[in-house]
């Protein structure tokens, strides 16, 4: 039967990608392989994420890659030039993402620093992704809640200290952005953010089995 790994939040950490990449049994023609976002910033290999990414694309059959508020915040930036936007990606210590690229914060206005296709990669970034039960996003969702902003879908926290199940019919979300000393498991979700670039492990999960692995 296909599998399915999911592969929580990178931040730069690119030597962790390549480990954790390395240990996974995956079938790049058969399997599904599904990033949950915020690949940039913090840590001190942006680009070569991207470079890894864009690769995986071309070799994976079944590659998805969903959008983290880490990306959604550095284009709001690039489009509307907003000195808050730039405030906000300071916070998220996008000096990193800059460096890696040899540029200077500036000219992250227009991302003429970037590559065109690691431009096009992250506009092309999907919010949610369906597989045999599950939904995958960034952030924790609620799916039998009312439909959800973007900024919901990419920066919530709201499900992380409730203990209450979400709908029994409901997929199991299985969601990054909120780090955790280990998985968060419970019966209707999975947190795999595991804070790689606060020295802790890179974390993926292979369903439906729910086996992980750590670099």
């Amino acid at each position: 039967m296909p599998k399915l790994f999911a592969i929580g939040d990178i931040h730069g950490c690119h030597r962790q990608l390549l480990s954790l990449l390395d240990r996974l049994p995956l079938d790049k023609a058969e399997d599904t392989l599904v990033f949950l976002g915020d690949y940039i910033n913090r840590g001190p290999d942006s680009r070569k994420v991207l470079d890894t990414l864009l690769a995986l694309e071309r070799s994976c059959r079944h590659a998805v890659f969903l959008k983290g508020n880490h990306e959604q915040a550095l284009l709001e930036y690039a489009l509307s030039g907003e000195p808050e936007g730039l405030h906000l990606l300071r916070v998220m210590g996008v000096e990193t993402t800059a460096g890696s690229y040899g540029a200077p914060l500036r000219r992250l206005l227009d991302l003429s620093c970037l590559p065109p296709e690691h431009q096009q990669f992250l506009f092309a970034l999907k919010l949610t992704f369906a597989w045999d039960g599950y939904l995958f996003t960034h952030a924790d969702y609620d799916p039998s809640a009312p439909p959800d902003t973007e900024a919901t879908l990419l920066a919530s926290r709201r499900l992380a200290g409730e203990d209450r199940l979400l709908a029994a019919a409901g997929p199991v979300v299985v969601f990054g952005h909120l780090p955790y000393a280990m998985p968060l498991v419970k019966p209707d979700r999975i947190g795999i953010d595991t804070g790689a670039v606060y020295g802790n492990m890179l974390t993926a999960v292979q369903l439906p089995e729910r086996k992980f692995y750590h670099a």
